[in-house]
């Protein structure tokens, strides 16, 4: 069996490894932001973790909906429809777009009752700032999301990759400069880095659209993206392909989000805490997302043939690169964990608190690395309707009052919010299992 699955691994390694180096940056990124905020100040630390919580919903559900993208132009590529996919980005620019205007306006309304939230009253100065800054942000998350979709959808994962790297890089030299007020800069703490966290979107959107705009290889597509209406069919065809995927990945990060709100009715301390090992975490979550988007582009690439035997071996080979890096993760958090938080703040009390939650971050991999995989693998299939009652069982119904339940009456803190993502996460895990195989013995019984 492992023979038969070896040209899956190579195929999904290849592809995969491109997302996943600029997903290294993101890392970074966010290793910078945390590490050079947490270093500033604690309060700078506890007010980057709430407001970053919050956007953080948005950026996945702008993510997750700009998924929908992906299988459709992987299928009209198998089929070398290259115009069509070119179609497909012009609707889907137009979809996203008015998805990001509903989904920021409510944000906008948020911002007047963001002192309504429980949050330490000390941090809210800070909050209220950087809270717009990266609200006008977002725009260009939408547009780079959008365009990274159709370019890793036509297996162009290297694209998006040196995109990232880029501004990533621009970021780190951006916060060290605006941050502490290096040279003529100004020293603006938080608000620093909330700018230079815009400007390297802004960056990161404009060089992928020059990639899109210049590129050879893009001339084909580029001709149906001018030709092509946009019609309300074809909007209503990938919003009904994306919102299920942004509804699913949305309640997922509702769940942090929301823990991380109850980390905030406990103290600072703990909400910085909960922000240095959330940081901490992505270096497993963003490898999974990678190989994962590797295995959802293969297996709509079978799909799109109807060649379901290969979807299943897609799906299985993916299956067994994600639980290698669940274990590599794992082992790195036991050995490395002590020293990754401190790197990230040098307040001995939330070192502490945050060397403590090391297992529940540990446990939790295995049970975040198989939901990607599946969630990734029905996704290719385009079967995403069942992936929003699946996502609300498992996150809203279990995984948010487990983690309340365990915070709070059975008085465990912040170890018992860590502690119910397990639950949410293997629960989500075994529901998207079931359904992919449902689908695939379903679609291979009727061929």
């Amino acid at each position: 069996m492992i023979s038969s699955l070896r040209p899956h691994y190579v195929a999904t390694l290849r592809l995969g490894l491109p997302i996943a180096v600029g997903q290294v940056g993101v890392i970074l990124m966010g290793f910078a932001d945390t590490m050079m905020v947490g270093h500033y100040s604690t309060g700078a630390l506890a007010a980057a973790s709430f407001v970053n919580n919050l956007f953080n919903l948005v950026t996945f559900l702008l993510m997750g909906y700009s998924y929908g993208l992906t299988p459709l132009v992987s299928a009209h590529c198998g089929r070398g429809e290259h115009a069509q996919a070119g179609a497909c980005l012009k609707n889907a620019l137009t979809a996203n777009a008015l998805y990001a205007l509903l989904l920021l306006s409510a944000m906008g309304v948020l911002y007047f009752f963001l002192d309504s939230l429980g949050q330490p009253r000390e941090i809210l100065p800070l909050v209220r700032p950087y809270y717009l800054v990266m609200l006008g942000s977002m725009v260009f998350v939408m547009l780079f999301n959008v365009m990274r979709q159709f370019t890793d959808g036509t297996t162009d994962t290297a694209a998006g990759m040196w995109t990232l790297l880029a501004g990533n890089a621009f970021n780190i030299v951006g916060n060290y400069l605006l941050i502490y007020g290096i040279g003529p800069f100004p020293e603006l703490g938080l608000l620093g880095a909330g700018l230079s966290t815009l400007l390297a979107r802004v960056l990161t959107a404009a060089l992928l659209a020059g990639f899109i705009l210049t590129r050879r290889r893009y001339a084909p597509f580029r001709a149906g993206f001018r030709t092509a209406r946009i019609r309300a069919a074809d909007l209503l065809r990938i919003n009904c392909k994306s919102l299920p995927v942004s509804v699913q990945m949305g309640m997922e990060t509702g769940s942090f989000t929301f823990s991380a709100v109850m980390a905030g009715w406990i103290g600072a301390v703990e909400l910085a805490s909960y922000q240095v090992m959330v940081t901490v975490g992505t270096l497993g979550f963003l490898f999974y997302y990678s190989f994962g988007a590797g295995m959802s582009i293969r297996v709509a690439a079978f799909t799109g043939t109807a060649d379901w035997p290969r979807v299943r071996q897609a799906a299985q080979a993916g299956c067994h690169i994600l639980l290698c890096i669940a274990t590599i993760s794992s082992a790195v958090f036991l050995c490395f964990g002590e020293p990754l938080v401190r790197l990230f703040t040098s307040d001995p009390v939330v070192q502490a608190t945050a060397i403590t939650l090391i297992v529940p971050l540990m446990l939790y991999q295995f049970g975040d690395a198989m939901q990607i995989c599946f969630a990734n693998a029905l996704r290719g299939t385009s079967h995403v309707l069942p992936m929003m009652g699946i996502a609300f069982v498992s996150y809203i119904v279990v995984g948010i009052p487990a983690g309340f339940v365990m915070g709070f009456p059975l008085g465990l803190g912040i170890h018992g919010i860590f502690l119910a993502f397990s639950i949410g996460l293997f629960t989500a895990a075994a529901l998207f299992f079931w359904s992919f195989r449902r689908v695939v013995r379903r679609q291979t019984a009727a061929a």
